[in-house]
């Protein structure tokens, strides 16, 4: 009786822990693309790939790893498992996977868009494609960042406004958000990858097929080294990788570049307006320190000069020119002490004639005008 109640309470348990286990929605292809579809539990999935409970917990964005002769992969939503004769891509619905994995992918395990002629191990057609796919996700949102980012510095960097549109510092301040989560995803591509080519073990585990089919391992010893095809195929998506990242870096340099040109422009049209507003305040100065004739001659004071007509045109001449020379005289004071100092004298000797400078193309024509925008507006300040 002791027995039957602890295998009642054994399968009770089970029974409990098979009803609460996650049900992963399975895509399987084969060597030759074909496609399969099933739902498995969390806990039978693993035990028929001969894996553990922890493996299938994806927990980081992006990672590759291998455990009993089996490669765990995550690319942000993507989860598969590959193995030498069968790819498993799990959770595959509403990921907006669809065109790539009905489309692309079949094809790809199938043999097309290898590296190398000759033919590879189940296992590196499926890493290429799961990588491929990663860096083309990448690329399209650095080929969708870059126009919005060019658009609106090329409207915000302009000398003529007085004024920086609002709306269009929100979208610079969004798209920088979304530049700074690529570079940082970026970074993490780059140190996933870097990290297994660093380690010879981490290449030589990859290599499946090399340590389960033995004509497998005689074809690499015979001349082809499955080890140095898969550095070799790491290191590709590594410099692609590394290639969008210096995109996405001179991006960010040129929004660095342009938010200094127009605090350029804003300081120059604000000092502007401060010394046309210290003009106004001078004339104003000078014209009420003359004002004080007419105050004086105003009050209720008895004299001979009220009677003679011409009194008048002589107190308003003198008022209004005295006020116009102390005016003028506190506009020179004002242009001699905002005067820029001039540039220290460089001797002749240190003067060498500069070789001519080969002609460089620029990115866009965005960072052409942004740097003549800049050597203007300092020379105009």
């Amino acid at each position: 009786s002791g027995k039957l109640y602890q295998r009642a309470t054994t399968e009770a348990s089970q029974a409990t822990l098979a009803s609460v286990s996650p049900v992963f929605a399975v895509m399987k292809l084969d060597k030759e693309g074909n496609a399969t579809f099933f739902e498995k539990k969390k806990t039978e999935l693993y035990q028929e790939l001969g894996l553990q409970a922890r493996d299938l917990r994806f927990q980081h964005l992006m990672s590759i790893a291998t455990r009993n002769n089996r490669i765990i992969m995550r690319m942000e939503f993507l989860k598969a498992v590959i193995t030498p004769e069968f790819l498993l891509i799990l959770d595959y619905r509403n990921l907006n996977l669809e065109h790539w994995l009905f489309n692309e992918l079949a094809s790809q395990l199938a043999g097309e868009g290898q590296l190398v002629t000759y033919s590879l191990p189940f296992e590196f057609r499926a890493i290429e494609a799961i990588l491929q796919y990663r860096i083309s996700k990448l690329q399209g949102r650095l080929n969708t960042l870059q126009p919005q980012i060019l658009e609106t510095l090329e409207a915000l960097v302009d000398p003529k406004l007085l004024s920086v549109d609002r709306s269009k510092l929100h979208i610079l301040l969004q798209n920088g958000k979304s530049l700074s989560e690529l570079e940082t995803d970026l970074k993490v591509f780059k140190e996933t990858i870097l990290e297994i080519l660093d380690e010879e073990e981490l290449i030589e585990e990859l290599c499946l097929s090399k340590w389960t089919d033995p004509q497998v391992f005689e074809e690499s010893t015979s001349g082809i080294d499955h080890a140095e095809e898969m550095e070799l195929l790491l290191e590709n998506y590594y410099r692609q990788a590394e290639d969008l990242a210096n995109e996405a870096r001179e991006l960010r340099v040129l929004i660095d570049d342009s938010e200094s040109i127009i605090f350029i422009n804003l300081d120059s049209h604000r000092n502007v307006m401060m010394r046309l507003n210290l003009q106004l305040t001078m004339g104003t100065f000078s014209l009420s320190l003359f004002g004080l004739i007419g105050v004086a001659f105003g009050m209720n004071l008895e004299s001979s000069l009220e009677e003679d007509p011409r009194i008048f045109w002589l107190v308003t001449g003198i008022m209004f020119l005295g006020s116009g020379l102390i005016w003028r005289r506190l506009l020179s004071f004002l242009g001699r002490h905002l005067e820029p100092p001039l540039p220290p004298h460089v001797p002749a000797v240190l003067k060498k004639s500069q070789p001519a400078a080969g002609r460089v193309e620029l990115k866009n024509n965005l960072k052409a005008e942004t740097f003549g925008l800049s050597r203007s507006t300092l020379t105009n300040q």
